[in-house]
């Protein structure tokens, strides 16, 4: 039990109050995993068997980490015995064992985006529906929106209010089919069909209950209303669930995630015990009381006020530079110099932006300067194509059924089966209502196959049949170090000769040691196990902390991660927030995402925005955020940059001494007299003034129809004056000056 004294009181409280509904609403910072692995070690201190245990995170490094730990105050092997993971791979588990129940086999095939993608690309086709005017991707999105809110294709047919959902609709239900028939499930599918085998056999939800008789959520305000439901038919009976989570930082609205699960957690369980960790533990109180003035604009939130003993540190600094290419060089110099003074390695240092597409000009600036770099949310392992080319050929084996594996792959490599004749077997497969793989086998019988098709055809089914009669034979490993010689992979790359072609080998090399450390003799681990947990990888998975390399990733990658020192860039407005967010009202998610990123930073926190910036290929003129008006003036140090963009977006040398630009008149803090800004200059007039005062280019109006805004231009003079402002509620709008009453906000 010494493990409780490692905690504060709010802490050893929420970790001692196990029956019942719980809330622990945790900070940033505030040592929430902490909590919920010594929960779940007191529980199995207190005679609470594993298996009767079930912890649900977002992330398998969540998972595991929380494992790791829990087992080293726990003796024995109660930490590996856990129901503990992702709520996909927890669920998939569970299906493998009922999935009968509803119609599936055990051997299911889980499908990735890149497949579901796939599906719905043929789909679409058969269905005669241009891909063109109807764009896969948004498509499978409006489509994983629907499962999401737990809505059948006829829901979302009968609920339709233009075309674009009623294609979706008909898409969806033709999906839905085939994802069946191919005895596979997508990832939201992962959730939905236990719902539905609760609901079609209570049985089997007692079992679960009966089972899990402690439930812990992770992260409970990044949940969806599928993830909701399955939680409380799970927790409905003995209501011993608890929650852990932080309304500031839900940011996967995107994904589907209802920020009112935890807002509403109260209403829907009786007698909730609420606990509020506000002790921060990681930030410097500069840096909290910087993100705290942030998020305290947001309007929907539950009522709390973080605090730390850590040291006041250092203020906030505010970087204004000319364009990109200046962002990243300052970036560069700024690490360096860190580096050198607080004896940091490159490990300790994160630049987080909005946008993958921002990272260019970071890299270009890292490789100029030899500075290792790695990058979260790039093309993972278990994405590359020659990875995904062999993961095809194993869950086609796995899986006969399995349409998307087998379509893969039967002219991978090429062996002169062209899309002619694969049109014409997938035609004949649902003609006779059977599975690609099943129309192979009998593709003599196919219409308009040449005797060399079906020959070539019949070859690759005797691959398959041949490699699924081995798997009783020999071990995983040996299959498909025996297939990939088969298929004359290595030998291929190797004779291209080129770095990629060295790259895509060396990925199957690894990819062949994964599968031989994973798989084990005594079937704990199988093939079936291991084409699971490939399919469910996650970005934040793939993160080498050991590698002592700068991390380069999302804002919505880097939840869950802390730094000694961050660097939040693209800070402008239409980039952070995003033009999108803007126009939809969703600047509280684009605030709270601010946050998340702000309270990534320990010791130091920089925050960049460029008074130009390329966008889409085109130099635009950028304004500087609204959150960076709201960070608390009192934590905050602004320097700007004085020379001027390069029209070219390349960068000659640093800037001032050590990679440091000299602060002066333009720096000072903005709620004071409005400084001139050097963007300014467009259209021949610096500022205009109105009765109540000087208004910079820059600063914050208030207009009484379209309300707050940025006056970002001003062109013309007099009684000709006209003016562009980026309005929270309409977006940019042009004015004639003289006429739009514009006042200081």
């Amino acid at each position: 039990m010494s493990f409780l004294n490692k905690l504060n009181p709010v802490q050893r409280d929420a970790v001692q109050t196990i029956d019942g509904p719980v809330m622990i609403v945790a900070g940033a910072g505030s040592g929430k995993t902490r909590v919920l692995t010594y929960r779940i070690a007191w529980l199995l201190q207190q005679g609470v068997a594993a298996h009767n245990i079930l912890a649900l995170t977002f992330t398998n490094k969540a998972a595991r980490e929380m494992r790791e730990r829990i087992g080293t105050v726990v003796p024995g092997d109660a930490a590996q015995r856990l129901w503990m993971g992702t709520f996909h791979a927890t669920f998939a588990r569970l299906m493998r064992r009922d999935a009968e129940r509803i119609g599936y086999h055990r051997n299911f095939s889980i499908y990735d985006t890149e497949d579901s993608l796939g599906v719905i690309k043929n789909v679409l086709n058969d269905l005669g529906i241009n891909a063109q005017q109807v764009a896969p991707a948004a498509v499978r999105h409006a489509i994983s929106s629907a499962k999401n809110r737990l809505m059948s294709p006829a829901d979302l047919a009968n609920s339709a209010f233009d075309v674009f959902e009623q294609k979706v609709a008909d898409v969806f239900a033709e999906y839905a089919k085939r994802l069946r028939a191919s005895n596979a499930m997508d990832f939201d599918d992962l959730i939905l069909h236990p719902i539905a085998l609760f609901d079609a056999h209570p049985d089997v939800l007692e079992k679960y209950r009966q089972q899990f008789r402690y439930v812990l959520i992770d992260e409970y305000q990044d949940t969806n209303q599928a993830q909701y439901q399955i939680v409380r038919r799970l927790a409905g009976g003995h209501q011993n669930i608890c929650v852990v989570g932080d309304d500031a930082q839900s940011i996967y609205a995107f994904r589907g995630a209802d920020i009112r699960n935890i807002l509403e957690f109260e209403r829907d369980f009786r007698d909730v015990r609420v606990f509020r960790l506000e002790q921060n533990y990681r930030s410097t109180k500069s840096i909290l009381a910087g993100a705290d003035s942030v998020i305290k604009h947001n309007k929907k939130q539950i009522a709390k006020t973080l605090w730390t003993d850590n040291d006041a540190g250092e203020p906030i600094t505010i970087l204004e530079t000319g364009d990109e290419s200046e962002e990243a060089h300052k970036i560069v110099f700024l690490m360096q110099d860190e580096a050198q003074r607080r004896k940091l390695q490159l490990r300790d240092f994160a630049v987080l932006y909005r946008t993958n597409a921002q990272s260019r000009a970071i890299e270009d600036a890292m490789r100029r300067n030899g500075i290792p770099y790695t990058i979260v949310g790039g093309v993972e392992f278990y994405r590359r194509k020659e990875i995904k080319d062999v993961l095809a050929y194993l869950r086609l084996i796995v899986n006969p059924e399995d349409d998307g594996a087998a379509l893969r792959v039967i002219n991978f490599p090429t062996r002169g089966i062209g899309a002619t004749s694969v049109s014409r077997l997938r035609s004949f497969a649902l003609d006779e209502g059977v599975s690609f793989f099943e129309a192979a086998i009998n593709v003599a019988r196919a219409p308009g196959m040449t005797g060399a098709a079906v020959k070539r055809v019949e070859e690759f089914v005797r691959l398959i049949q041949k490699y699924a009669s081995l798997r009783r034979e020999i071990s995983a490993g040996e299959l498909v170090a025996s297939l990939v010689d088969e298929l004359a992979l290595v030998s291929a790359f190797k004779n291209e000769g080129t770095i990629e072609a060295r790259t895509r080998l060396d990925n199957l090399q690894e990819l062949l040691s994964a599968i031989a450390d994973f798989v084990t003799e005594d079937g704990a681990n199988t093939l079936e196990t291991f084409l699971e947990q490939a399919s469910l990888v996650a970005d934040i998975d793939g993160l080498d902390e050991s590698r002592n390399a700068v991390t380069l990733m999302t804002l919505h990658a880097a939840k869950g991660l802390e730094f000694p020192v961050v660097f939040l860039v693209g800070m402008e407005e239409g980039l952070f927030p995003s033009s999108m967010a803007i126009e939809r009202d969703e600047v509280e998610e684009e605030r709270r995402l601010c946050y998340v990123g702000m309270t990534r930073a320990m010791q130091k926190l920089y925050m960049t925005h460029a008074r130009s910036r390329l966008r889409w290929g085109e130099r635009l003129e950028q304004v500087s955020s609204r959150f960076l008006d709201e960070i608390d003036a009192a934590v905050v140090q602004r320097d700007s940059t004085r020379r001027r963009p390069a029209v070219s977006g390349s960068y000659s040398g640093p800037v001032g001494a050590n990679g440091y630009a000299k602060r002066g008149a333009a720096s000072a803090r903005r709620t004071q007299k409005p400084q001139r800004s050097e963007y300014s200059q467009i259209g021949g007039g610096e500022s205009y003034s109105q009765v109540d005062g000087e208004i910079a280019i820059g600063s914050a109006v208030v207009h009484a129809t379209f309300g707050r805004g940025k006056l970002l231009t001003v062109q013309g003079a007099g009684d000709n004056a006209r003016c562009v402002v980026l309005f929270d509620s309409v977006g940019k709008k042009t004015l004639v000056m003289k006429f739009a009453g514009l006042k200081p906000a």
